[in-house]
């Protein structure tokens, strides 16, 4: 039988075979040139228009004048795609447009106007076919534009439920992508909440004290030698044939995922007799020294429960002498940003590096230790908002990845 692992109560036929084309209309985009860009007039969507799954409207979106528009406008409940790109891991992406205004989508886009319910189609994509048919059909490699044809898709024969059902697996979705966007819209207002303090809170180049303040605190901060604040040790050097299925964790740049630590399914695991240094510690401060990706030199963040783990050899230790929290948080701020601008090495195929000498001898200015403790204390609860917040979406996408599965054949 032709049906889904899970299904809502009532409905037990089988699902039939359709053509893509028959159940959605679909449309290419539109071609400009470099003279129809115009700052304000229609919006042209792109791929940067689609956030994992989700439409986003963006500050640096492309605006075309309307003399240059010969294509039908989107409208709310198109699906959006990505029919060509640069990075095939792009190629296939789709959200439903929501709130989109005058728009049109752009040359590299498709849009697919579905005949029955928009969010049933959008999630069924998200499906099995869908990820066969874009790892079958889209070509690129070797610096060439990934592409998914219009035909092609038209002609792909997916499994669909009667309409009522159709409508009803629509419903679920689209309220479960809500709750996805709420949570995920939080979370973004937390980390700007963030960003906007950590520029207040920390004095700007040249003055001895920051915008924002904690009640009873007045004196100007004082200048110190970033070695003053934190002993900072160089990582693990080791061979392939140390390397093991279990033993001590190696702590890499991927375990750094924005600001906050994470460990993950493919960390590096070491043998014991291996290691000839400290382990790291709850509270230590791991910085990426080195990498082929500049703007990954210099991430950092607070390690919490590691267990017994030493850090890799293109990574940095900061053990702080005082509240880890407040000079993590200070490494977030514009002195650590300029800092990093400045001495990272790197281009032209070369790695990045931030040595170690170069951040002891940072000049950073600090408040008093009382000072450090409270603004410490906010940003660790402000991070673990921000991490509760992450956790979340992070587990209502495993879920629809989860129900995906299940409720499509």
């Amino acid at each position: 039988m032709a049906v889904p692992k899970i299904r809502f109560p009532g409905f037990t036929e089988d699902w039939e075979q359709r053509k893509f084309a028959e159940l959605a209309n679909i449309r290419r985009g539109l071609t400009y040139k470099p003279n129809d860009v115009t700052d304000s007039g229609i919006r042209v969507l792109r791929s940067s228009n689609i956030n994992e799954d989700s439409f986003i409207e963006n500050d640096d979106d492309v605006f075309v004048k309307e003399s240059a528009v010969n294509i039908s406008s989107v409208k709310d409940g198109d699906i959006l795609i990505t029919s060509a790109n640069g990075s095939n891991r792009l190629v296939g992406k789709h959200a439903i447009i929501f709130k989109a205004g005058q728009a049109v989508h752009g040359g590299f886009m498709l849009i697919a106007s579905a005949y029955g319910n928009p969010y049933f189609l959008n999630a069924s994509m998200s499906s099995s076919w869908y990820t066969n048919f874009v790892n079958m059909y889209v070509a690129g490699g070797n610096g060439a534009i990934g592409n998914l044809k219009k035909s092609d898709l038209e002609n792909q024969v997916i499994r669909v439920p009667s309409e009522a059902e159709q409508l009803r697996i629509g419903q679920f979705f689209q309220s479960l992508d809500q709750t996805i966007t709420l949570h995920q819209r939080k979370l973004e207002s937390m980390k700007l909440l963030k960003k906007s303090l950590l520029q207040k809170m920390f004095p700007k180049s040249g003055e001895t004290v920051p915008e924002v303040r904690f009640p009873g605190f007045t004196d100007a901060w004082e200048q110190r030698k970033f070695a003053e604040l934190a002993n900072i040790r160089r990582g693990l050097t080791y061979k392939p044939n140390d390397v093991t299925d279990s033993g001590i964790r190696v702590l890499r740049s991927s375990n750094i995922n924005e600001d906050s630590f994470i460990e993950n399914d493919d960390d590096v695991f070491v043998k014991e007799s291996a290691v000839n240094i400290s382990s790291v510690k709850d509270g230590d401060i791991l910085i990426t020294s080195a990498n082929g990706s500049n703007r990954l030199v210099g991430k950092h963040a607070i390690i919490f429960k590691a267990g017994q783990a030493v850090h890799g050899g293109f990574m940095l230790i900061a053990s702080a002498y005082g509240n880890p929290y407040f000079l993590n948080a200070s490494m977030s701020s514009s002195w650590y940003t300029n800092f990093v601008n400045m001495y990272v090495a790197g281009g032209n195929g070369a790695i990045g590096n931030l040595k170690k000498s170069d951040l002891e001898n940072q000049v950073i200015r600090v408040p008093s230790e009382a000072e450090q403790l409270r603004i410490g204390q906010f940003f660790q609860s402000l991070d673990q908002t921000i991490t509760l917040h992450q956790r979340k979406v992070e587990i209502l996408h495993k879920l629809k990845k989860s129900l995906l599965r299940q409720m499509f054949v």
